[in-house]
């Protein structure tokens, strides 16, 4: 049998749970925006082509805040050709995903689906291909009342009021040699700080993100980020970060060990942040925005959805299938472990999006004229979205550990947690990564007094399954949560026997002691 123990005590936080890392991400890339979340036609659909079915599972889900529209494709993207009448809007290939771009939705429509789905507007500049003048233009056109001949056309396509969007990425991924407009540290630094002091002028009260390195792999990394900041220190408010995971040959072990990696990025980019900030002599601290990250299977495919293989063969079409992985049970204990890991650095990372929400490398997928259904990773994301309120607690976890090829010995048992004050609840999100037994977890809760235990789920190997179940159109409540049993509360000990190769959420009431 595993053990674990893990303290938490009422004292030691690292602040406020920050909203915003529940956040998500909708690109122009395969079907995430079309037969994704607008689909006119669709017997879902709205009057404006929002399908409804899509919306529902999005407001389950419980994203709080979402970057559009890119991702790579912001680097080539002229946001003029998503605005005005939707009949006049020019065709366009995308270079970056090979596609054909109608414009049918742009940013207003995007705009009119953020407010349906209740979700903050995170908005990507493109600093790629284009610049300074249209970075601050389009703050223009989306945020001032009136008055200017932006503002006027704004107001002329169908909204009066500002969208007022505070959020706004300086580009995406300017290190990568992918990338359309890739720069050097220098030419991307000198270029995200001009942009940024332009677009403050037209609205000083916008936050802005500088473009990180695109992962932890790439050869600048660090130093990156090093040169970065140096030149927009004082302009930005957070540095990115990127990141994507997925079992390489079977390699299992390390995969569920992935946020060993996660927990190493972030805490190398602040690191860099603060070297930065001291050597400046700056008095603000830049915190970190996690606008990309989730399981994706990038290598060792070579299927007709991969945009490697749409690319080579020259196919051009309007949103054709591209990376609709299928996501399993280990998937989703992976995903549980990488919000435990976003969760516990709150006190920096205060903005994530995992990439994307719909069919794209999605918790959410549909089917043209189809269904809606939800993926595996979407319940530890829904439950985590939901209940982690308050404060982060620091648990301090001491867990029986296995061997990894990549990140040597790992936890088995991975833990993070929220206290509500206010609801008076303590919130654990555990994962068990062992495939062979079950694991005993003892929380010793210091400074409370255990009462009811509120809720207790696991999403584990469905019966008659294995780790590799997944839900599909056929089968769309195949892996899903349950009941856990075995959970047990004496004064303030709490006691949760994990299934082998389960993420569960446990929310206690508590009392002061």
């Amino acid at each position: 049998m595993t053990t674990a123990h893990v303290t938490l005590d009422r004292d030691f936080t690292a602040g406020e749970v920050p909203r915003r890392i529940f956040g998500s991400f909708v690109e122009h890339m395969g079907r995430c925006v079309y037969t994704g979340i607008y689909e006119p036609g669709h017997a879902a659909a709205d009057e404006r082509g929002f399908r409804t079915d899509v919306l529902d599972l999005v407001r389950e889900m419980g994203p709080t805040v979402i970057r559009y529209p890119g991702g790579n494709f912001v680097s080539g993207y002229r946001w003029e050709d998503g605005v005005g009448p939707a009949s006049e809007r020019p065709r366009r290939l995308d270079g970056a995903w090979h596609t054909v771009e109608s414009n049918a939705f742009g940013l207003h429509e995007f705009v009119d689906w953020a407010r349906v789905a209740d979700v903050e507007v995170m908005e990507a500049v493109n600093l790629g291909t284009r610049g300074v003048d249209e970075a601050r233009a389009l703050v223009e056109y989306a945020n001032h009342p009136g008055g200017t001949e932006l503002s006027d056309l704004r107001r002329k396509n169908g909204h009066d009021d500002p969208f007022g969007i505070k959020l706004w990425c300086l580009g995406n991924e300017m290190d990568g040699p992918w990338q359309m407009g890739a720069k050097t540290a220098d030419e991307y630094g000198r270029l995200a700080v001009e942009a940024a002091k332009a677009m403050r002028l037209v609205d000083p009260t916008i936050e802005l993100v500088a473009c990180g390195s695109s992962s932890s792999q790439m050869p600048t990394f660090g130093s990156w980020e090093q040169t970065v900041l140096r030149h927009t220190y004082d302009q930005v408010d957070y540095v990115s970060l990127h990141a994507y995971y997925q079992e390489h040959e079977g390699d299992h072990a390390s995969f569920l060990g992935s946020a060993v990696d996660m927990d190493h990025f972030i805490e190398s980019v602040v690191a860099t942040a603060d070297a930065v900030r001291a050597a400046g002599k700056h008095t603000k601290r830049i915190n970190l925005s996690f606008d990309e990250w989730n399981v994706w299977y990038q290598t060792g495919r070579d299927t007709e959805d991969q945009p490697h293989v749409i690319a080579e063969r020259n196919i051009w079409r309007e949103h054709p299938r591209i990376i609709e992985d299928e996501y399993n049970v280990t998937d989703a204990v992976v995903v549980g472990t990488l919000l435990n890991s976003l969760l516990r650095h709150g006190d920096r990372v205060k903005i994530a999006n995992q990439a994307q929400l719909v069919n794209v490398i999605a918790p959410i997928r549909s089917e043209e004229g189809g269904p809606a259904w939800r993926q595996s990773i979407f319940w530890p994301f829904a439950r985590m979205a939901a209940l982690a309120r308050g404060e982060i607690l620091r648990a301090v976890v001491r867990s029986d550990r296995y061997d990894t090829n990549r990140f040597g010995d790992v936890d088995l048992v991975d833990v993070s947690a929220t206290w509500s004050q206010a609801d008076g609840r303590v919130a654990l999100f555990l994962a068990h990564r062992g495939l062979d037994e079950d694991a005993t977890v003892t929380v010793d809760l210091r400074g409370w007094t255990a009462g009811r235990v509120a809720r207790a789920e696991v999403l584990d190997t469905p019966a008659g399954g294995d780790r590799f179940s997944s839900n599909t159109q056929d089968r769309q409540d195949a892996v899903g949560l349950r009941a856990l049993d075995g959970v047990a509360v004496d004064g303030s000990t709490l006691t949760v026997r994990l299934p082998a190769l389960s993420w569960a959420v446990v929310e206690l009431e508590v009392a002061a002691s």
